[in-house]
């Protein structure tokens, strides 16, 4: 691959990423426009690719994901916060200790790097995490490989617990996408949020700001109704291929052997967790008037896009789910780095041993 044309490479890349990620979309499989780039350029970069994404089109790609979480945010989740609060913040808190545990013992009994065992195993948003460890010094590419693997794991468990709630009334739970839906304003005004949020973040020079500032002020505008955020789906596509490829091509064949060697303690922490949340999600059941189906996707680790898909058909309450996702991120996201640093520096390494 390696003696290839530049040309011939992109020319690879391209076909390829756009033909697996329509196969994916084809069977229901989360973030597959991200997943789909992603494993192309994994595959390619084994193989001896050259060809590299400019950082600016990574950098981009976090200030559109930023607009697209403030886009599923409203004031009705506030709501719905405020009227469970002392159970949401329990919840919360457990969430944040397991995941920290998770990150810890994935350091202790593994080789992986303490910042990158931290931020694979954050129950976030597995794109804003993989956008956001880069900066704390992990290596993205692992980090990417442990938040994708449990949001496989976590939609196929999600998608089943559907399946046997609701049984022959089960409905498909993938939206139909709108590809080139008519722009107007709001268009343009999101892209200025972008831009402007975005450069800020980084002129200031604030942990993570090119997706936080424009997540942050989104937020209040969009909740506020002065602003309706709209990202096109082609947009989002290409935001996601973004990262995707700036992950994917910077594999390499001893990343990718370090992956294989920890694969059974990632499944293994990705389950616990699972199995956690799920207990979680059953004394929710037994404190507050709700069903099993919504308590399990408002406590579910996946990521807030893909569970908001999954619970779309399903008939639960969702601006509790959609409030207990979106808190827990904002969580992870405002704590992520001080428990990495503190993983990273307090965790006993397996390789010291």
């Amino acid at each position: 691959m390696a003696e290839r044309s530049p040309i011939f490479q992109w020319v690879i890349l391209l076909t390829l990423s756009l033909l697996l990620s329509l196969v994916m979309l084809h069977f229901h499989i989360p973030a597959a426009m991200l997943l789909g780039p992603m494993v192309v350029g994994v595959t390619m970069s084994l193989f001896g690719a050259t060809v590299r994404i400019d950082n600016r089109f990574f950098i981009s790609s976090q200030a559109i994901l930023g607009c697209m979480i403030a886009q599923n945010l409203s004031s009705s989740i506030l709501v719905s916060l405020a009227a469970n609060w002392p159970i949401v913040l329990s919840i919360l808190l457990a969430t944040l200790f397991a995941s920290g545990m998770s990150g810890w013992l994935l350091v202790r009994f593994s080789n992986l790097p303490g910042t990158t065992g931290a931020w694979g195993s954050s129950p976030g948003g597995a794109a804003a995490m993989v956008a956001m460890s880069e900066e704390y010094g992990a290596d993205v590419r692992l980090v990417a490989f442990m938040q994708y693997l449990r949001v496989l794991f976590v939609a196929g468990s999600a998608a089943l617990v559907v399946r046997i709630a609701m049984g022959g009334e089960a409905q498909s739970v993938v939206q139909e996408l709108i590809w080139f839906p008519p722009l107007g304003w709001d268009f343009v005004a999101t892209l200025a949020l972008a831009a402007i949020a975005g450069w800020l973040g980084r002129r200031l020079r604030f942990p993570s700001g090119t997706m936080l500032f424009p997540m942050l002020i989104g937020a209040g505008l969009h909740a506020g109704d002065v602003l309706t955020i709209q990202l096109p789906e082609w947009l989002l596509a290409m935001a996601y291929a973004f990262i995707g490829w700036s992950v994917g091509l910077r594999f390499n064949r001893a990343v990718f052997l370090l992956a294989l060697r920890t694969l059974p303690q990632i499944v293994i922490s990705i389950l616990a967790l699972m199995s956690l949340c799920a207990l979680m999600a059953l004394a929710l059941t037994k404190v507050l008037d709700m069903d099993f189906l919504t308590a399990y996707l408002a406590t579910s680790p996946g990521g807030l896009d893909t569970v908001a898909i999954i619970a779309a058909g399903s008939g639960v309450d969702m601006s509790f789910v959609m409030a207990m996702q979106t808190l827990r991120l904002f969580s992870i996201l405002m704590t992520g780095p001080a428990m990495a640093k503190f993983i990273s520096r307090h965790a006993p390494r397996k390789a010291e041993n």
